[in-house]
């Protein structure tokens, strides 16, 4: 069987695509998935998406991390999947889609795509670390000595130790640059490795730097290892709401592939 597929990419967050409105994309496989996101013996990707069709909505996005496995919500998927549908030209340059939690909206404008996340009305403000849920569990911590720091090793020990343990979490390690700018570095559940970009995870950190006060923009500047994307929001008492990730989503080759 020969699968057509698509390589998306945000800020080297990079991710399989497959238009799945057909239903021929056997979701149960978690082994052809696995192999597609393979880097030495598939396509080569940190997850893989499927664009299926919605009865209400432009479309829905099912989004599988590397191990197979499907996952939480994926924000720089989200945008690549978004800027896949306007190739496909099911949508211009706005969208609406359902993905594994809940509604998103999306602009296309300036070579730029912007994702609606969901609101997020609970931020644990502990002693080293602040945790949050921006779609996808994120552990946000301070690092001074970030660009020497063995993401995969240390991300690792905080992901499946105390208080996560088996469900895990994201890692994302934070170095303040300015006032509004601020350098992340994450280690990705699922990946189970550094990756160059986190969508998810540069909205928790945006979100947990005005929380702890090491801020007070409501538009934030995250330089990743594979680009800067940026987060806007608004506070209303507690909750944060009208929450965007922003930045570019490329599409980089399609081709097929045998299994």
């Amino acid at each position: 069987m020969e699968i057509l597929f698509y390589k998306y990419q945000g800020t080297g967050n990079d991710f399989v695509m497959i238009d799945n409105r057909l239903q021929e994309f056997d979701k149960n496989n978690t082994k052809l998935v696995a192999k597609l996101c393979d880097r030495r013996f598939g396509v080569g990707a940190d997850g893989l998406i499927l664009l299926e069709n919605h009865p209400e909505l432009d479309f829905k996005m099912v989004y599988y991390n590397a191990d197979g496995n499907e996952s939480s919500m994926c924000g720089n998927g989200g945008r690549c999947l978004v800027a896949f549908a306007n190739f496909l030209g099911i949508i211009k340059n706005k969208a609406s889609f359902e993905a594994v939690d809940g509604l998103h909206h999306a602009i296309i404008e300036n070579d730029l795509v912007k994702l609606q996340m969901q609101d997020v009305v609970s931020i644990e403000n502990n002693k080293d670390y602040v945790y949050l849920n921006t779609g996808s569990p994120h552990h946000v911590q301070m690092e001074n000595n970030i660009h020497d720091l063995a993401i995969k090793e240390v991300g690792s020990k905080i992901r499946y130790g105390q208080p996560y343990n088996e469900a895990g979490t994201n890692v994302n390690f934070v170095k303040q640059l300015s006032e509004n700018t601020f350098q992340v570095r994450t280690y990705e559940r699922g990946v189970e490795d550094e990756t160059l970009s986190c969508g998810t995870g540069v909205t928790a950190v945006a979100l947990a730097m005005f929380e702890t006060g090491k801020t007070k923009s409501n538009l934030i500047s995250l330089e990743t290892e594979g680009g800067k994307l940026q987060v806007s929001f608004d506070k209303q008492d507690s909750i944060y709401k009208n929450v965007w990730l922003i930045g570019p989503a490329t599409h980089v080759f399609k081709g097929t592939i045998s299994w």
